[in-house]
């Protein structure tokens, strides 16, 4: 069943950076499974955001983003439950972009966890250029121009979405005041009716003389359950509770995720920067030799030697695979030294495989017609356009854009 209808809306987003391997599918689209039958959700591929450390090669964009999309599809990503599309197929999102650009202290930009942090990391790229320190602005404008309730992150992202809520908060500060804002508010209150107009004065009352947020959020929750209510004058009620006017862009909330932290072939964090992962489309003769080829625990020199399974990177994998079972034969044979590390290593192969089989098989189905795929995202683009047109509208209006 769609839940397009749904209020409660969730956007995100995967940068076009080279193919999805293991910690992409353990990492998001899991979690992306789940959200598209609890959501309204918005999931594009975000090809400007690629160009940020591509940008001497466009044509990489190109290779990767296709592959990128009939892997999300090929896992389970359904386009009957939620939209998918290419942010560049959207403009909307660069004039949003534009615009908050306009209102954005350089100081909020240079101090984001990320910005420092991958220019000492990424020395083989120059990023010292205005689209990479700009990159916050347009993940903001990727996220407002939707009205999203929530973003998915983990919690090294969170940074970047109080950012986004910063931004809205002073572009509402700056524009949100329309002509005959509290008569329009006090109108709108009447419609709520006797009772639910009382209570909402009341609370209004209680946070903004007595800071309780806990009649704030008891007055949003009465808003939300208002069905006489249009979407401008919830919007108004919203403003005319918090004192900032009407809430032109709403804030998002990070929905922090349970990242399955998916190990790397390392024992490091799964990352094509550590060059230690396993594609969604790696061979099995691939997998096999990936896994064979794992550090284990260096205590083990010889077979007989025995060994600790937390100080092996191939136990990480176990956690993540293996049943009670294996888990149990694993432990009690590397600390007896009744199993080899090899013998460790097929289960994992094993189930690395099994889970790899039906997705590479689906990968398959849809590299045969790509017309469908194009389709899917074409219409996807389109629904995101419509929705991104209408937020443009009241920002360009309260910016005083709309001649």
């Amino acid at each position: 069943m769609s839940t397009f209808g749904n209020n409660k809306r969730v956007v995100s987003g995967m940068r076009v950076s080279g193919q999805l391997h293991l910690g992409h599918y353990h990492g998001v689209l899991k979690n992306w499974l789940k959200l598209q039958h609890q959501y309204d959700c918005y999931f594009f591929a975000a090809d400007w955001h690629g160009l940020t450390t591509h940008y001497e090669d466009p044509r990489f964009i190109e290779e990767n983003l296709w592959q990128m999309i009939v892997d999300w599809l090929a896992c389970g990503i359904n386009p009957s439950l939620s939209r998918i599309f290419i942010q560049s197929w959207v403009p909307e999102h660069a004039e949003l972009h534009l615009l908050l650009s306009m209102i954005t202290p350089l100081g909020w930009l240079e101090r984001v966890p990320t910005y420092k942090d991958q220019q000492e990391k990424i020395h083989e790229k120059d990023l010292s250029t205005y689209g990479f320190l700009g990159y916050p602005v347009l993940q903001s404008a990727d996220v407002l121009l939707y009205k999203a309730n929530y973003v998915p992150v983990g919690e090294d992202q969170v940074a970047h979405i109080e950012l986004t809520r910063e931004i809205a908060r002073r572009f509402n500060h700056l524009y949100g005041c329309e002509p005959n804002f509290e008569p329009l508010a006090i109108e709108a209150i009447k419609k709520m009716g006797k009772k639910n107009g009382k209570m909402y004065t009341e609370l209004r009352i209680e946070f903004q003389q007595d800071g309780c947020h806990e009649s704030l959020s008891t007055a949003l929750a009465l808003l939300d359950s208002q069905p006489n209510l249009s979407m401008g004058d919830r919007e108004r009620l919203q403003g005319y509770l918090t004192g900032v006017g009407k809430i032109i862009l709403a804030e998002p909330q990070a929905l922090v995720t349970e990242h399955a932290k998916m190990p790397g072939l390392d024992g490091q964090k799964m990352s094509k920067s550590y060059h230690n992962f396993i594609r969604l489309r790696e061979e099995p003769a691939q997998v096999e030799k990936k896994i064979l080829t794992m550090p284990t625990d260096p205590a083990r020199i010889k077979r007989t030697d025995p060994g600790e399974p937390e100080k092996c990177p191939v136990w990480q994998f176990h956690k993540i695979y293996s049943d009670e079972s294996t888990k149990n034969w694993v432990q009690e044979g590397c600390r007896t030294a009744s199993i080899g590390c090899i013998d460790c290593k097929r289960p994992v192969i094993d189930a690395i495989n099994r889970e790899l089989k039906p997705i590479q098989e689906s990968i398959k189905d849809y590299e045969c017609d790509l017309g469908s795929v194009k389709r899917i995202v074409a219409e996807g683009s389109e629904q995101a356009r419509e929705e991104g047109n209408k937020t443009l509208e009241e920002v360009r209006e309260a910016m005083g854009l709309d001649y």
